[in-house]
C-alpha cells in the first residue's frame, strides 16, 4: 500500500500482488492475470474526459516480466488492462526471445511513444483506440548489451536488425487486433502501433 493512500487506491506494485478488492470483477480478474505474467503495474481509477475519450479498467505498466528478468517500459501512461496483458505476453515470448535468438542478447527496455491520447485516427473523424488507452506505439528496443534497435532506423537496416523487427512484427499480429508498422504509411515509419481488439488487421 502506498503511504497515505486510501484502501481503494492500493496498487499492485509487486508481481503477482492482489489488486484492490473494491474494483469491478472484470478489473480484478485482469489485474490478477497481469500479475501472473510477472509484470509490475499500478491499477488506475476510471476517468472520463468527454468527447469519446476515457481510461477505464486501466493500469500504469512499469515493468514486464521475462523468462529470467524484467524489462523496463518507458513513456507509458494509462493502458487498458487487456492490452497490457497482450503487451506483456508479446514482450516476453515475442520480443525478448527473438532478441536472444537473432541478435544474441536479451531485451532490457522497450521504448514507447505513449498509449492514451484523446484524438482521432489521422485524417478521419473517428476516435482512435488511443482515446480509450487501447493502443500502444512502440518506437525502439534496448538490449542488455547496450544496442538500441529503433523501428525507424532498423526496419531497412542490417540483415539482423531487419529480421528481428519483422519477426516481432509478425509475432505482434498474433496477439493484437490491429498492428501497423512502417509498411503501412509514412505516419507509422517510426513505430509499431499495437491495438487491442478482436479484429486481425496486420500491415
Amino acid at each position: 500500500m502506498v503511504p497515505g493512500s486510501k484502501p481503494a487506491e492500493r496498487v499492485a506494485r509487486q508481481a503477482g500482488s492482489v489488486p484492490v478488492s473494491t474494483a469491478r470483477p472484470e478489473m480484478r480478474q485482469c489485474n490478477a492475470e497481469l500479475g501472473q505474467t510477472g509484470s509490475r503495474f499500478a491499477p488506475l481509477p476510471d476517468k472520463f474526459y468527454g468527447a469519446g475519450c476515457s481510461t477505464t479498467n486501466s493500469v500504469r505498466l512499469e515493468r514486464v516480466g521475462g523468462d529470467h528478468t524484467e524489462f523496463t517500459v518507458t513513456n507509458l501512461g494509462a493502458v487498458a488492462c487487456p492490452l497490457a496483458n497482450s503487451f506483456a505476453g508479446w514482450a516476453r515470448y515475442g520480443v525478448d526471445r527473438a532478441a536472444q535468438q537473432i541478435l544474441g542478447s536479451p531485451l532490457q527496455r522497450i521504448e514507447t511513444m505513449g498509449s492514451f491520447a484523446c484524438r482521432n485516427v489521422a485524417g478521419s473523424a473517428r476516435r482512435s483506440a488511443h482515446a480509450r488507452a487501447e493502443a500502444i506505439d512502440v518506437a525502439a528496443f534496448v538490449l542488455a548489451d547496450g544496442r538500441r534497435i529503433s523501428v525507424q532506423s532498423g526496419w531497412n537496416a542490417s540483415q539482423d536488425e531487419r529480421e528481428f523487427l519483422r519477426v516481432i512484427h509478425r509475432s505482434a499480429c498474433k496477439r493484437f487486433g490491429t498492428v501497423l508498422g512502417p509498411d503501412y504509411n509514412r505516419a507509422h515509419e517510426d513505430h509499431f502501433h499495437l491495438e487491442y481488439g478482436s479484429g486481425n488487421y496486420c500491415r
